[in-house]
């Protein structure tokens, strides 16, 4: 249990590395939103 802080750390930091900005998130929302709608034609 005494390395549970290190993983803890490890997870925070890909988190903040996966930050996307806003631009990117909608450019993201778009796309998924597209193949949603493909995929129901």
């Amino acid at each position: 249990m005494g390395d549970k802080g290190k993983k803890d750390k490890g997870r925070r930091e890909e988190q903040k590395r996966a930050k996307q900005t806003p631009k990117e998130k909608r450019q993201q929302k778009r796309d998924k939103n597209k193949t949603i709608w493909e995929n129901e034609k």
